[in-house]
């Protein structure tokens, strides 16, 4: 909990660690409504504020309920697999259309609610400070953090998104520090509805 919070503290306005934001609406029946890709310091600060409240609602979740930690199995990790596709968006920034497409896609083929709905990336760098052994913050850093935050959700509105019903971490921060063979994957009601990601 401890490494999600320390994470959702740099999800502000005047801290802000994302980089990119970018996402597709995805009708009733799978189909692809409309993209985009944008620079995050591009956005309007009301549009920042909004894809921040949007993005923070999957670390900010209630751990080990309706966000849990799983373990990617090596052999699950092969080429042409759905993990090779989130590494690809993660290295290339989100600045590569050609990932993000293929993942919206084959979201849109395996998963139909029945409503249209939205899904968001973000894609995230963070300075990992260090710690002395007093827990106390010091200059520089351990390392640097490069992660994804998916957010499915239902739409309000016309390409206005609701609270997410599901999304994902990636790969896990764990311990502060980054957790390549972990996913946190979050499900708003966790254990009474099927998963997204049982999906793909």
């Amino acid at each position: 909990r401890n490494d999600m919070l320390e994470l959702t503290r740099r999800m502000t306005l005047s801290r802000n660690c994302f980089v990119r934001a970018a996402g597709a609406y995805i009708d009733d029946e799978g189909y692809i409504d409309n993209t985009f890709n944008v620079s995050f310091k591009n956005m309007s600060k009301h549009d920042q504020q909004v894809n921040l409240n949007l993005a923070k609602t999957i670390p900010f979740s209630k751990t080990n309920e309706q966000l849990r930690e799983y373990r990617i199995p090596e052999e699950k990790r092969k080429p042409g697999s759905i993990w090779q596709l989130f590494d690809g968006i993660r290295e290339t920034v989100l600045n590569d259309d050609a990932f993000p497409d293929l993942f919206y896609e084959l979201l849109g083929e395996k998963y139909q609610p029945g409503c249209p709905y939205a899904c968001f990336l973000f894609h995230g760098r963070y300075d990992v400070p260090v710690k002395g052994t007093d827990k106390a913050w010091q200059e520089g850093s351990e390392e640097v953090y490069e992660y994804l935050i998916c957010a499915v959700s239902p739409l309000e509105g016309e390409y206005e998104p609701g609270v997410p019903e599901s999304g994902f971490l990636y790969p896990a921060f764990k311990d502060r520090s980054t957790a390549g063979e972990y996913i946190n994957l979050y499900e708003k009601d966790a254990g009474h509805s099927e998963s997204v990601w049982q999906k793909l």
